[in-house]
């Protein structure tokens, strides 16, 4: 039950709403109900014998007080009044019934329309609400998904990701709206509804109250069961949501391999999964209303047979007129009831969502800012990786990185190379705290990083990496990315620094020219100056290139190394490279080896080696 009501957390902030909401649902429970049980007594009345009309119209004005009693009698009193005061001879009574029930027609008619705008009023209310979570949600997750480690993302699939910031938010917002409703506009009709019964009738009452749980337990273990299928149905959406994803974004590659019926007939047989869970949700969603609405019905037959053998049996223990005020007030339970079982399996199908998305808001934060850092205000000495180990699942004997010691003096370019698996990726990554040492420390003129915040940490980096990111944006927002207020002169001068003015000013809208999706209008070469004009414009003090020549043609490679040559001037710089021809002249370069360093030193240095950086030099040259 307290799961439940757990989506209560998120209307924090809008019980304003809320309270509104809650105030027009009372207010439509309250005149749900007496626009149906003011006719009661008028029934009463209207099959009254004049002579009875005339005693009534005849007695002392009752007082009036909460009881349901004293407000019926003062109700025939006034009625009584109203349809006599004419005269009590019959034609004149015949009058007053007639006025009397043009009068009642119309007040029910306003009643009915009273109740009407508190529906929409208490709806009116909700929209806020119900909108506003969904938003608050949708920026919570982008904000937690922004704040998690790379690590989190190698563990889960991003089309799960994007199915949770999507439908499973949708479901939070219907699971809050169906908790309202279920909280205090259905139970207060019915509640309310059962006072009024029992004031027409105790005894027919009391065989309602033992019946009607039956048709709550039912509701209750169909809902259980379909929290499971939603849990399930919403894993598999998931994944439908990944295959997607991953389609969209290697067409390239599946249209080459000719693998469409593949990929096609993989997201078929998920479709088919999610299609079974998705009819079975819906069947046991559509059975809970059907089953309650006809026990309810069972229940309420039962009490027609009780109350009509009442009424015949001409006891006046129920007359006519009441009976039929009992049972219409009695039906006005039916519709509740049903809404309860749809908000109730509607809740359950949010918990479910829940849960989902609490594992995204509530994953831990592996890399986190101290809690009083330490501002550096720029890089002026040297930065020092001391000791420093590495393993990407906490407890794994097989470190990625083994006991490194290196010191990266200001001003110098470090290279570092090896063959593929052997830690220097994650070496450089370990720079901007994308990952942190699982032993050992890494400092920044003798401050760790831990102790420094993130965003000082990632001010001092610049990064141009193998793979050019780009935004489906403009080109000239793409350069001055993460930075604001930044004028068209600047931007255009860090293209010119990286060799890219020249055919952006080919292309039809120059610097407002859109890159299309991941830069798909550009080449690899266009895209990977772009990068740099990007790392450029930033101006860091620590540049980290990540293999940026080695997907590029031979052409290109010249170009974006002449770029790559103007970012690297008066700055410290770490690069990660394959081809040595392009590391020839760094002030020292690190040979790596499963995750330790075997050899150091300068290019002509490593070749008197004659060790294993002579021998990757060598076939390269080769080739």
């Amino acid at each position: 039950m307290k799961k439940l009501f757990s989506v209560f957390k998120y209307i924090k902030g809008y019980w304003g709403y809320a309270s509104l909401n809650i105030l027009f649902n009372i207010l439509f429970s309250f005149f749900s109900v007496f626009s149906i049980t003011l006719v009661i007594p008028f029934l009463d009345l209207l099959f009254q014998q004049n002579e009875k009309l005339i005693e009534y119209s005849l007695k002392a004005a009752p007082k009036l007080s909460l009881s349901a009693s004293s407000v019926s009698d003062y109700f025939y009193y006034r009625m009584s009044s109203f349809i006599t005061q004419h005269g009590t001879d019959a034609a004149n009574i015949s009058k007053g019934k007639l006025e009397a029930l043009i009068f009642i027609c119309i007040s029910v008619t306003i009643l009915i329309f009273c109740k009407n705008l508190f529906r929409y009023l208490a709806m009116y209310f909700l929209a806020p609400i119900r909108n506003g979570v969904v938003r608050d949600l949708r920026n919570k997750m982008m904000k937690k998904s922004l704040e998690l480690p790379l690590s989190y993302y190698s563990d889960e699939r991003k089309g799960d990701i994007i199915s949770r910031m999507t439908t499973d938010v949708q479901e939070i917002e219907w699971s809050i709206m169906q908790t309202l409703e279920l909280i205090f506009r259905e139970p207060l009709l019915i509640i309310i509804s059962v006072v009024m019964l029992l004031s027409i009738s105790p005894y027919l009452t009391l065989y309602v109250l033992l019946l009607l749980p039956i048709a709550g337990a039912i509701v209750a273990l169909v809902g259980k069961s379909l929290k499971r299928s939603a849990i399930k149905s919403k894993a598999v959406y998931g994944t439908l949501f990944s295959i997607m994803e991953e389609t969209l974004g290697a067409l390239k590659v599946i249209k080459a391999f000719t693998a469409e019926k593949f990929l096609q007939r993989k997201y078929e047989d998920v479709n088919q999964q999610h299609y079974k869970l998705s009819v079975g949700i819906y069947r046991k969603t559509d059975l809970a209303s059907p089953i309650s609405e006809s026990v309810v019905v069972g229940v309420l037959m039962f009490v027609m047979f009780l109350g009509g053998s009442m009424v015949l049996s001409g006891d006046g223990v129920l007359t006519a007129a009441a009976f039929m005020g009992y049972f219409a007030v009695a039906s006005q339970i039916l519709p509740p009831i049903k809404q309860i079982t749809t908000a109730y399996n509607n809740i359950q199908k949010g918990v479910a969502s829940e849960e989902r998305i609490e594992k995204i808001l509530f994953a831990p934060l592996e890399i986190m800012d101290a809690t009083q850092p330490v501002h550096v205000g720029g890089f002026t000495n040297k930065i020092e990786y001391k000791n420093v180990s590495f393993a990407y699942t906490k407890g794994d004997a097989g470190h990625v990185l083994k006991k490194i010691n290196l010191t990266i003096e200001k001003g110098k370019t470090i290279a570092l190379v090896g063959q593929s698996g052997s830690g220097k990726t994650t070496l450089a990554d370990m720079l901007p705290r994308f990952y942190d040492p699982s032993e050992g420390e890494i400092l920044i003129d003798g401050v760790s990083l831990k102790n420094m915040t993130l965003k000082n940490v990632r001010e001092l980096m610049g990064i141009v990496s193998q793979e050019s990111i780009l935004f489906n944006d403009s080109i000239h927002n793409n350069i001055a990315f993460g930075l604001e207020n930044v004028s068209r002169e600047q931007v255009i001068a860090a293209a010119k620094i990286a060799n890219a003015h020249e055919f952006i000013s080919q292309t039809p809208e120059g610097y407002d020219s859109n890159v299309g999706d991941r830069g798909s209008k550009l080449s690899g070469g266009q895209k990977q100056r772009i990068s740099i004009a990007r790392a450029i414009l930033k101006n860091p003090p620590v540049l980290i290139l990540d293999e940026a020549t080695s997907a590029l043609d031979t052409e290109s490679e010249r170009i974006v190394q002449d770029a790559l040559n103007s970012l690297m001037q008066n700055r410290t710089s770490v690069i990660i490279a394959h081809r040595l021809s392009t590391i020839v002249h760094a002030d020292e370069i690190i040979v790596m080896q499963q995750g330790e360093i075997i050899e150091r030193g300068n290019h002509q240095q490593l070749l008197a080696n004659k060790g294993t950086y002579k021998k990757l030099y060598d076939m390269q040259s080769f080739k």
